[in-house]
């Protein structure tokens, strides 16, 4: 049995980092996508035409997903046969994240609505177009899910995160004193120990 696991990165991420999950996944061949857009509309497409692809050369699929690139996944994948779904500090709740930004910055929903787009003090910018979508394509996700989650995570409430798990019968395992991105060495070691105990 062929199967093949997809890598779907976060902001600023790569393809390449879906080198560090072969270790994880022997059996299985891992390939990591260099999605180019930033808006689940446009990355939908993208994520779908290599699921196809894979589909058409693997029996199973499963993808490993870092941070909005879960957002970008579930919104692409929703309702497709997947074997199995990683999570590492995904956004769950797109609405509710543009919303908390909003209130950071005190961007009224009239304001954003007549300027359409507003860059924040933080590098983010805020799009009333973005924002339409989030509430117009709830997330719908029935694959078994696996998810990492950060104590310190600065985007995701653990209070969003753990309604998101039960709501979806997802396992929740959440790193204490962690952040958001994982990165130092003691949050990797985190990382590749709850993976291996999840495909071992």
């Amino acid at each position: 049995m062929k199967k093949a696991v997809l890598y779907i990165h976060g902001k600023g991420g790569n393809a390449e980092e879906a080198e560090h999950y072969k270790l994880f996944f022997n059996e299985y061949d891992v390939f990591g996508l260099d999605y180019k857009a930033a808006t689940p509309w446009e990355t939908r497409e993208e994520i779908l035409a290599e699921y196809e692809k894979l589909c058409k050369n693997y029996d199973s699929v499963s993808i490993i997903a870092n941070s909005i690139g879960a957002y970008f996944a579930m919104n692409a994948l929703s309702g497709k046969k997947l074997e199995r779904a990683f999570f590492i500090s995904p956004i769950v709740n797109m609405e509710k994240l543009i919303t908390d930004m909003m209130l950071w910055v005190d961007v009224t929903e009239q304001e954003l609505q007549d300027k359409q787009e507003i860059v924040t003090s933080f590098g983010e910018t805020l799009s009333w177009k973005y924002l339409c979508y989030a509430r117009e394509n709830p997330i719908v996700w029935n694959t078994a899910t696996d998810i990492l989650y950060a104590e310190n995570d600065n985007l995701t409430s653990y209070e969003t995160i753990s309604k998101f798990a039960k709501e979806t019968n997802s396992s929740l395992t959440i790193m204490e004193n962690g952040e958001h991105w994982f990165h130092t060495e003691e949050q990797i070691a985190f990382l590749d120990n709850w993976l291996k105990s999840k495909t071992t």
